[in-house]
């Protein structure tokens, strides 16, 4: 069976909820080029500690490679 993206979008990545926290975690990548701690296809993220999209702080952020960032234990 193929994914739905259609319905995907309409009940979770287009919700206010999850567009403001994409939006967050956009501005801190583009902050973080600004700085120069990544570049474009770098393949490198940057990643939360805290899970907050919305904690931009410098204590809370750290870049990682994207396979590392992106990756956690299923059950």
């Amino acid at each position: 069976m193929a994914r739905n993206y259609k319905k995907e979008y309409a009940n979770y990545q287009g919700t206010d909820a999850q567009k403001k926290r994409r939006a967050q975690r956009n501005k801190i990548r583009r902050q973080m080029l600004k700085d120069g701690r990544v570049r474009k296809g770098d393949k490198m993220d940057i990643h939360h500690r805290d899970g907050n999209p919305s904690n931009n702080s410098p204590r809370n952020v750290v870049v990682q490679h994207r396979s590392k960032n992106r990756s956690f234990a299923r059950k």
